[in-house]
């Protein structure tokens, strides 16, 4: 009889133990610029690859249901440290993803750290999330403005362009592209003679360019993206600096970039990324199903990023059977990173995921064979060329674990 009543109280306590995880739920928030500049190359497809891998991995994990949210921080730091608070705070948001815009990026970062909470940036660019301001909880996951310099910037230099001038959005990230970028023209022989800074969202690039033109550098650097990127190369093709010698390097490029401008203006751009939809079988095969349910659009590496990043949190909250903030982060990086886009990464203690990249050129508009085929690989970059050794020694979890 004694049996029998410690065999019903197991049996009546494992499914109490069931019926708690049924009821304590995952929740995922995607943050994202739904509308502006940035929204064609994260946004809607971001939060649709959240969703396709939380659906890939069966819907919940440990007995726990995975819900997804998302908001528009609007590219505004307040509005991004103020959205991060009240998901964390008020509706138990166990993870925020992507947070385009590197000072609304970092400001997360802070409150992410502050409430002992996970937080993958994708859109972010600043090397600076994994080097001063790295955290135990924090991991940058798609490519940051190092690995996009030691990829452009190094080949363009190498190949003869050693003086640079920079046409630099005024902002975090453009300030960390245009330092990161300088700092890889000088290992590899070049030197930068100036630089003019633009607001973010300048509609006129003439009088920028035009400094940039009268410098006689035989690179002029474009340390922007998005609209800004798009309308300075469209400016710079009609002045006809590149007929006039000069060599423009857009240091950040993304696949809509392309799209937007078309191959008549955009051939012949280098770019680095660490994702291209037509590599090999697999991105294919992941791409085409996003594509189906994107209104046709490819992805580009950050969607690619966020379905990866996403699969990988779900697999450790699985190992460790918790969706305790440090306890999973520490997981995070004890796994490798193995899907379609990335081939076994380790993730070091900043939050790095040290990935290869890619370097590839725009095709001319005779080579693309179907809509969306733009590029061209030119090489690849072994994830410790994009991201050497040492490049994270400005986190303090770096110089703790060595």
């Amino acid at each position: 009889m004694r049996t029998w009543a410690i065999v019903c109280a197991a049996l009546l306590a494992s499914a109490g133990l069931t019926a708690a995880r049924a009821a304590e739920e995952i929740k995922i928030g995607v943050m994202s610029d739904m509308a502006g500049p940035d929204s064609d190359m994260s946004g809607a497809g971001s939060v649709l690859a959240a969703q396709m891998a939380i659906e890939d991995f069966g819907g919940s994990v440990a007995g726990r249901k995975i819900i997804l949210t998302s908001a528009d921080h609007q590219r505004k730091a307040d509005v991004a440290a103020s959205l991060a608070a009240r998901w964390y705070d008020n509706e138990g948001v166990d993870l925020i993803l992507d947070v385009g815009f590197s000072s609304a990026a970092l400001a997360v970062q802070e409150i992410s750290k502050q409430r002992g909470k996970v937080a993958i940036f994708a859109t972010a660019a600043t090397s600076d999330l994994t080097g001063k301001a790295c955290s135990p909880t924090g991991f940058h996951w798609v490519y940051d403005t190092k690995a996009v310099a030691n990829g452009t910037a190094a080949a363009v230099t190498r190949e003869g362009g050693k003086s640079w001038f920079f046409v630099t959005s005024d902002y975090a990230f453009g300030h960390a592209l245009e330092r990161d970028a300088t700092a890889v023209i000088t290992a590899n022989g070049g030197t930068v003679i100036g630089q003019v800074r633009h607001p973010v969202s300048t509609g006129d690039f003439s009088s920028f360019l035009l400094q940039a033109q009268g410098s006689k550098a035989q690179v002029i650097g474009l340390a922007n993206s998005a609209n800004d990127l798009a309308n300075s190369i469209r400016q710079a093709s009609e002045f006809g600096i590149a007929r006039g010698g000069q060599v423009v390097a857009a240091l950040l490029v993304f696949i809509t970039d392309v799209r937007s401008l078309g191959l008549q203006v955009a051939q012949g751009i280098r770019l680095t990324e660490s994702f291209y939809w037509d590599l090999d079988e697999k991105t294919r095969a992941w791409s085409e199903r996003f594509a189906r349910r994107h209104n046709g659009r490819m992805p580009t590496m950050i969607q690619a990023g966020i379905y990866s990043a996403t699969t990988h949190y779900l697999k450790a909250v699985a190992a460790v059977d918790s969706k305790d903030g440090p306890v999973v982060a520490k997981q995070m990086r004890e796994i490798p990173v193995t899907d379609f886009m990335t081939k076994n990464a380790k993730i070091w203690p900043s939050g790095w995921i040290n990935r290869d990249f890619y370097l590839f050129e725009v095709k001319k508009p005779s080579e693309s064979k179907s809509p969306w085929d733009y590029y061209k690989l030119v090489a690849t970059i072994p994830a410790d060329v994009a991201h050497p050794v040492g490049s994270d020694d400005a986190c303090p979890l770096m110089s703790r674990n060595n």
